[in-house]
């Protein structure tokens, strides 16, 4: 035995050695694959999506819808007439002013979510005409009718929303001397036209003074991107009194992780997905020219006081709770948060209708008492 052992040596151990060795390797090319391969596909497919990410679906504005929300309005006797607005950057934007019978002077502005137009947020407009509210409900640009090449979820939309309300107290005040003029109390006199010794004569307000027929409070209240938008906005834009935002997002970035991460896992778009986040936003950055780190409610909040009731659905899996809780942390003003109980994104109203029509309303009411 011992003369074999040394004249017929067993190489099964270099065999087994070498055995060892490649399927070493061979586990650690699919160890490298396995955790660089869903990071690289990220980026690629957060690379390949930017452009739809600025472009998102439009919901065309037909005539049927333009029908069915005739139809609402006549039910309610609140009445509508087309409102169109040029945009600071030459874009423009349509909508409609309505009118309840009896208005009480004070405005809601609507913003509806994104892939969507003015009439997704009919059912809100509804309430709020029985309670006196005139609204108004803007296409966002790049939806609806609306024009403008691109959507940027606040970084320009917030001046479109400037825009709006100017021409909202500009046409509102004209609506005002024309009902004077037809109805007798005013009389338009010619500047060489000798006036009547009776004649009670308006003296114009300073220029920072709100004129006859300025609306006297105006409130918005939007969901999912019109909810981030109108945050922006009221930041910027101090006649906005009040905002109630359902479902916004608290910044560009932070959206971007639940889309990365499916909906379903957001540390998934903030890990192992997180270069689909980074190449998204590159491109759009580079595409749009704005800074993604300033499209963000949440510091928009935090850059000037004014109060907001955020709203947020307790099963939203597209923009989760945590949004509205950041915004609530950051902002400086008067502020309230409601979570809906079983409610998925945007859908508070129908699965609490009345306690969302008794806090809107009550919420409102609240800061209408308050001097404009």
């Amino acid at each position: 035995m011992g003369t074999l052992r040394k004249d017929c040596p067993n190489p099964g151990g270099h065999i087994l050695v070498s055995l060892d060795s490649t399927m070493r390797r061979r586990l650690i090319r699919i160890a490298l694959t396995l955790l660089l391969l869903p990071p690289l596909l990220a980026a690629a497919a957060g690379w390949l999506a930017g452009p739809a990410f600025l472009h998102p679906l439009r919901r065309e504005l037909t005539p049927d819808l333009i029908r069915k929300a005739d139809s609402s309005f006549a039910v309610i006797d609140a009445t509508r007439e087309d409102f169109d607005v040029r945009a600071p950057d030459g874009a423009l934007l349509r909508g409609w002013k309505v009118r309840p019978r009896n208005p009480s002077g004070n405005w809601v502005l609507l913003f509806h979510g994104v892939a969507d137009n003015r009439v997704g947020v009919i059912g809100q407009s509804e309430f709020l005409l029985r309670a006196g509210y005139s609204v108004l409900i803007m296409d966002a640009r790049a939806h609806g009718a609306s024009g403008g090449p691109i959507a940027t979820y606040g970084w320009l939309e917030r001046n479109d929303t400037r825009a709006i309300i100017d021409a909202l107290v500009w046409s509102e005040v004209r609506r005002y001397e024309n009902e004077q003029i037809r109805s007798g109390k005013w009389k338009v006199l010619l500047e060489d036209e000798a006036k009547p010794l009776d004649a009670r004569h308006f003296k114009l307000p300073p220029p920072r003074t709100p004129q006859p027929g300025t609306p006297a409070h105006i409130f918005a209240l939007g969901e999912s991107m019109g909810a981030g938008i109108v945050l922006q906005s009221a930041a910027v834009d101090p006649r906005i009194e009040a905002v109630v935002a359902e479902a916004s997002f608290a910044n560009l970035r932070e959206a971007a992780y639940d889309y990365a991460g499916l909906r379903k896992y957001p540390w998934l778009g903030k890990t192992l997905f997180a270069p689909g986040t980074w190449t998204l936003l590159y491109r759009d950055e580079k595409l749009a020219g704005f800074a993604a780190a300033e499209v963000s409610p949440a510091k928009a909040v935090a850059s000037r006081a004014f109060p907001v009731l955020l709203i947020c659905d307790e099963k939203d899996v597209a923009l989760p709770c945590r949004h509205s809780e950041m915004i609530y942390a950051a902002a400086r003003g008067p502020k309230q948060l409601w979570v809906v109980p079983r409610a998925s994104h945007t859908a508070a109203y129908g699965f609490a209708p009345e306690e969302f029509r008794r806090r809107v309303l009550a919420f409102f009411a609240s800061n209408t008492s308050r001097s404009p």
